[in-house]
């Protein structure tokens, strides 16, 4: 595909295949040729990641927003009250706490530190 891009106020025409810029011509005299068009290189793909299943029965505690797992200061076993830190994820920059809604005891973690999480994703199971 052909375009015209401008850059510092001069006017070029660039062909782009398969992610490189190709410079085609040059439309102001006046405008230096650019000695060479950096391509562009696209990022990987991040890999698929699963999301386990909980195992124990008991109220699943679901990531209200998509996110990266920060810190997870529970285990399973550990008893819990209302409003204690279950999950600590990071989302746009912030941190933000998943805590308990009730007094319980944590039955499964069914997350990861670094796991990528969708809102609704289950992150521990609470009975």
């Amino acid at each position: 595909m052909k375009y015209k891009v401008t850059l510092n106020g001069r006017i070029y025409e660039v062909e782009v295949t398969q992610g490189e810029a190709i410079l085609l011509d040059e439309y102001e005299a006046t405008a230096p040729a650019p000695s060479a068009v950096p391509s562009v290189a696209s990022a990987p793909a991040p890999a698929p990641t699963t999301t386990p299943t909980p195992k124990a029965d008991g109220e699943a505690i679901c990531s209200p927003l998509p996110g990266n797992v920060l810190r997870i200061p529970v285990k399973a076993g550990d008893t819990v009250k209302a409003g204690d830190v279950l999950i600590v994820l990071e989302a746009m920059k912030m941190e933000n706490e998943i805590v308990a809604a009730r007094d319980g005891t944590i039955a499964q973690v069914t997350t990861t530190v670094g796991a990528v999480v969708d809102t609704g994703t289950p992150l521990a199971v609470l009975v």
